[in-house]
């Protein structure tokens, strides 16, 4: 079916629906064609642009550096992927989420510079949002990457900082199968003389001769900056900058003070640009929020939902729901794209889960609902003869699974939504819920 070129009358919907067809595959990694269009449009960003990669914990990280600063007083240009429900979360301007019509604007402008060059949904729309962030007179922009480092679309810009969350093993099909290989992929972000971030405890020596090879500024967690923090508050140590008597992140859970430090040790390294006082960081730490990362909603039972879909995320999800306190039961919608590491994900939750709702999930790489629970009852752990294992029931969809899983909860229970950002947005829209 050939989709309608937009004109002048058509809507943001309309435009996202003719993206999604312009190229032969979803995904088509490589710089060329995007630098070329790139350099048609004359793209400049002036700001001081921090890039944001890694397996995990990259939303988290853009949210804070975010929400520092603009709470010292920058003009702050966040670009972010996938979104939850709208589109529109992808780009924020001063903190406010993009118009439609201000992204119909600079789709308009791609579209008439790409003349027959070929743009995936991902390319065409980083180079709209990159242009709007350029004709914003903006301090600062936080740009996430979407996939990988080296040949993702972000990567067209030279990053004044960047960061590597985390490198744990995820979308195996492009960027390798060893902390190694994706280690390499994600090094590429970094640029020479300027800072290298790296928040992962124990980084794959791939992205260590990266950083030497290029001459980048290396800035190694445990080595550079560093976090300590009792029940009441948190310190943040880096080169030269110390922030103590830190309040905890307004966003949950175990791994938000590295998330945080990583973000602290951007600011730092890039301190006589972009000077952040120490109230800055507390109130940009207090107000940073993310939906779908250990989002616990209000009300019994408790309700959380987190977007975790591969073996670090799920067992970071684990790790946070142990610190949760007693509930009689967990129950989990789980929906999960068939191209992920299902096997890793189901194993970090052993016996934490008493019920399972395999929800399915739509389009080429979805699973059914009945798929999905055969593969989670042959990942469960054996139990004991005459015991009671968990519960395995397959949906529809996410909602549906939702609907069962709140019929069947307690007020003192829990239910756990994960697997997929496809199933956290699905339960969010069931509720009515903006994210």
């Amino acid at each position: 079916m050939s989709v309608v070129r937009p004109d002048a009358t058509s809507g943001l919907s309309d435009w996202l629906q003719y993206l999604e067809s312009l190229h032969a595959k979803a995904i088509d990694l490589g710089l060329d064609r995007v630098k070329e269009v790139a350099q048609r449009l004359d793209l400049q960003l002036d700001a001081v642009k921090f890039v944001v990669g890694g397996t995990n914990g990259k939303g988290s990280t853009c949210a804070m550096l975010e929400a520092i600063l603009l709470a010292a007083g920058y003009k702050v240009g966040l670009y972010t992927s996938p979104h939850l429900i709208d589109f529109n979360e992808r780009a924020r301007v001063n903190g406010e989420i993009a118009t439609d019509a201000a992204l119909v604007e600079q789709f308009e402008a791609v579209e008439a510079a790409r003349g027959d060059t070929s743009l995936t949904y991902f390319e065409f729309t980083t180079l709209a949002i990159l242009r709007l962030f350029s004709q914003s007179r903006l301090d600062a922009v936080v740009l996430e990457v979407g996939l990988g480092g080296r040949l993702d679309a972000v990567n067209i810009v030279d990053a004044d900082c960047a960061i590597v969350t985390s490198v744990d093993i995820d979308h195996t099909d492009w960027l390798g199968d060893t902390r190694e290989k994706i280690g390499f992929e994600k090094a590429h972000i970094y640029r020479a003389g300027r800072p290298a971030i790296c928040s992962d405890p124990v980084p794959p020596q791939s992205l260590l001769d990266h950083i030497a090879e290029i001459g980048a500024d290396a800035w190694l967690f445990g080595r550079d900056f560093n976090y300590s923090g009792d029940r009441q508050q948190w310190a943040y140590g880096g080169r030269s900058v110390r922030r103590p008597s830190l309040a905890y992140p307004a966003l949950r859970g175990a791994n938000q003070l590295l998330n945080a430090s990583a973000a602290l040790a951007a600011l730092e390294s890039v301190r006589d640009r972009l000077p952040v006082p120490q109230q800055a960081v507390r109130l940009g730490l207090l107000q940073a929020s993310l939906p779908g990362r250990f989002q616990i909603l209000p009300g019994q039972p408790a309700v959380i939902l987190d977007v975790a879909h591969n073996p670090h995320a799920a067992a970071v999800l684990a790790q946070n729901l142990d610190n949760m306190g007693f509930h009689p039961y967990t129950h989990a919608v789980f929906g999960m794209l068939n191209d992920k590491d299902l096997a890793g994900v189901v194993a970090k939750f052993g016996t934490r889960v008493d019920h399972w709702y395999c929800a399915g999930l739509p389009g080429p790489r979805g699973n059914s609902g009945e798929g999905l629970a055969e593969q989670v009852q042959a990942q469960l752990p054996q139990v004991a003869a005459g015991a009671e294992g968990p519960s395995v029931a397959a949906f529809a969809d996410p909602a549906a699974a939702y609907a069962a899983a709140r019929e069947k909860a307690g007020e003192n229970d829990r239910i756990v939504v994960f697997g997929s950002f496809l199933t956290v947005a699905a339960v969010l829209q069931a509720l009515g819920r903006k994210a």
